[in-house]
Order: structure tokens, then C-alpha cells, then sequence
């Protein structure tokens, strides 16, 4: 039963994934119909950041009150519907406000099935829930790349990820049932864990170095993921349906990454894993700055997803072990709250330096967040290594 329930877990991190990719990798041809500047499409990421911070941050509360799994379901339908709206929108303004709903689900979904699954299972199983988030940001622009060149165009690129979205949350929903038969006590722990305030998690020792490690790690990310189709296009004069598939390569290295990374948890600690997707990463970036041949820029992206793949989930892991069980569903929220603030904030400015100088900043925006990590992760794993020795 527990292998089922995992299963479905899985599944549902798939969904989680599948609005991430969408957007960034269509955005090239949605401006091109609305009649955009390319820096608009920070007005719709912002809109989605602001959502997932706020879901993030009253997680704990929902979790507590209404348990994992409903919040899991009902959070998935709300992005259906979102991915629905976006394939009918008329505008800009029709799309801003159909990113309330996107990113207020998406927050809740993350913040509840990470810490469940990490209370609840191992460091590989949740290496594994995030392979399946790479699977599901893989598919978004694979499906993209299949459509955007027909007369469907990015519209049914969406309304094909809204049909995944809704079997997901229907699945969810039917089996409903099983996260009561399922670690039985789960329900009982989720009601008495505490419920600290943004402040109080804040104050805990080694808090603050994760919350920067995410906003660095999901900087990266996001920026590669919702810049990466635009610098390709504009700044190496790709077609955009190859782009999209270059993107779709991205996410693949991510999904990779982070599968790789569940089978050596059985062997490394998370933070040897870390340190040697940081390594991977670093390499990638460099691929990516110097004026190399298109092949070697392609698989600079796609080592960006090999090597950032990991982090996230490792980071995520650790939170139970290092700050303890009881508050972990408060650490996460705070966490995921931080790694959506980078989200919202570093790919707009990535989007006005684009605008302003030319998309060849991507690669050196990317290297001013991933220098400072390699440092607070040394100062993190020292603290944290010390705090539960």
C-alpha cells in the first residue's frame, strides 16, 4: 500500500512539473502574437512567484487542517484550470490573472508532498519525487515542440498539459482514501506538529544559509528553464520549435540529475551529492558563456539540469534531519517561500538586462548566483553537520 501511495505521489509531482516548463518555452511565440516586448513575460512569472509565496508560507496551516493529501488534490485541480484559462486567454491581462490560481496550487502542492516525503521516506525516494518533476517540466516542452509549428500553435501545447493536469487531479481525488490507511500516524503527527511564525523559523540556526541556497538554486533554474528558449532564439538564432526541443533537453538533464542522485543516496550523504552537482553546474555554466559551436551550447543546457538537478532535492531532504520532524513542515514553507522569491525576482531582471543589453547576459546572470553558493554551502554543511552530530 505504501508503494502505491508512492507511486501516486510520484505522479502527482509529474503535474507539479508540467505548468513549470510551459510558459518560458511558449513565451517566444506568445509575444510574437501579442505584440510584446520580451521583458513581459515577467509580469506573468511575478504574478505566479506571488502565489506560491503565499501558499508556501499558510502551507502548514492547510496541511494541518485539511491533511496532505487533500490539499495535493484540490491544488492540482486549481492548476488544470489555470492551464486551461491560459490556452483561451485573449491577452497579457487575461493571463496575469489566470497566474493567481497557477501559482497559489503549485505552492501548496510542493511544500506539502516534499515534507511528507520527507518524514516518511528516503533520501532516494525524494531524489526520485523531483525526477518526476524533471519528467514533467521534459514533457511540457516536448509536447510544445510537437504543436507550435502546426495551426494549434501554443495554445494547444497548453490545452493537450491541461488534459495531463486533469487526469493527475482526478487521480488524486479517487485515491483519496489511501493516505488514511497509508503511515497511519501521519495524520496524527500532521495535526500536532508546530506552526511557527515566518519570524520564528527565520531565527532558527541554519535556516537562513538554506533559504539562500534555494533562492541561488531555483534562480538558476528558472532563469535556464524561462530564459534558455529566448537566448537560443535571439541570441544564437535558433528556429523556435528547435529551441523548445533544446529546452526539452534541459529538463531532461534535470530529470536525469535527480535519478542519478537517488540511486547514489543509497551510498552518499546528500551533502557529498551537493557538492558534486555544484561541480557539474559550474562546468555547464562555462559552456554556456564561451562562444562555442551550437552543439557544445546544447549540452551546456542540458548539464545546467544534470548538475542543478540534484540540489533541490537535497536541500528539501535535509530539513527533518537538521532542524527536526516537528517544525519541518514550517522550515519547508519558509524554504519554498524563499526559492519562489527567487523565482519571481531573478528571471524579471534576467528579462530587463535581456532587454536592455542583449540575451547574451543569460550565462553570466547565471554565474553570479552560483558563485556565492559554493560558499554558503560550505558554511551550511559545516553548521548543520555540527548541529546534529
Amino acid at each position: 500500500m505504501a508503494a502505491v501511495l508512492l507511486a501516486v505521489i510520484y505522479i502527482s509531482f509529474i503535474g507539479l512539473g508540467v505548468p513549470d516548463s510551459l510558459f518560458g518555452t511558449a513565451w517566444p511565440a506568445i509575444y510574437a502574437e501579442f505584440g510584446l516586448p520580451i521583458s513581459f513575460a515577467s509580469f506573468v512569472t511575478v504574478i505566479i512567484s506571488c502565489g506560491t509565496i503565499l501558499s508556501s508560507l499558510i502551507s502548514a496551516r492547510l496541511i494541518k487542517r485539511l491533511g496532505t493529501g487533500r490539499v495535493a488534490a484540490l491544488s492540482t485541480l486549481l492548476t488544470a484550470a489555470a492551464l486551461l484559462g491560459f490556452s483561451l486567454a485573449p491577452g497579457l491581462w487575461a493571463m496575469c490573472l489566470l497566474a493567481v490560481p497557477l501559482g497559489v496550487g503549485a505552492g501548496a502542492i510542493d511544500v506539502a508532498l516534499n515534507n511528507y516525503v520527507a518524514q516518511h521516506y528516503s533520501a532516494t525516494h525524494m531524489s526520485f519525487l523531483h525526477c518526476f518533476y524533471g519528467v514533467g517540466v521534459t514533457v511540457s516542452p516536448y509536447i510544445l515542440s510537437l504543436v507550435i509549428g502546426g495551426a494549434a500553435g501554443w495554445r494547444g501545447g497548453y490545452r493537450i498539459t491541461f488534459l495531463i493536469q486533469l487526469a493527475i487531479a482526478l487521480l488524486l481525488l479517487l485515491t483519496l482514501p489511501l493516505w488514511g490507511r497509508v503511515h497511519g500516524g501521519s495524520a496524527q503527527e500532521e495535526a500536532a506538529s508546530k506552526t511557527l511564525s515566518f519570524r520564528e523559523t527565520l531565527r532558527i540556526p541554519g535556516v537562513k544559509h538554506m533559504c539562500f541556497l534555494f533562492i541561488a538554486s531555483c534562480a538558476i533554474e528558472c532563469v535556464c528553464g524561462g530564459w534558455g528558449s529566448t537566448f537560443l532564439v535571439e541570441n544564437r538564432g535558433m528556429a523556435p520549435e528547435n529551441a523548445a526541443q533544446v529546452i526539452m533537453l534541459y529538463y531532461a538533464g534535470m530529470a536525469l540529475g535527480r535519478f542519478l542522485s537517488g540511486v547514489l543516496a543509497a551510498k552518499l550523504h546528500s551533502w557529498t551529492i551537493i557538492r558534486l552537482g555544484e561541480l557539474v553546474l559550474g562546468g555547464a555554466l562555462l559552456l554556456l558563456a564561451l562562444p562555442l559551436p551550437l552543439p557544445l551550447c546544447a549540452a551546456g543546457m542540458f548539464l545546467v539540469g544534470f548538475g542543478n538537478g540534484p540540489l533541490f532535492p537535497n536541500f528539501n531532504y535535509l530539513a527533518p534531519q537538521s532542524f527536526g520532524g516537528d517544525v519541518s513542515q514550517s522550515v519547508i514553507g519558509v524554504q519554498m517561500a524563499s526559492a519562489y522569491a527567487g523565482i519571481m525576482l531573478m528571471p524579471m531582471l534576467c528579462g530587463l538586462l535581456g532587454q536592455w543589453l542583449g540575451m547574451g547576459v543569460f550565462p553570466f546572470y547565471m554565474l553570479l548566483f552560483f558563485v556565492p553558493m559554493l560558499v554558503v554551502t560550505l558554511r551550511a554543511e559545516r553548521l548543520l553537520r555540527q548541529k546534529t552530530a
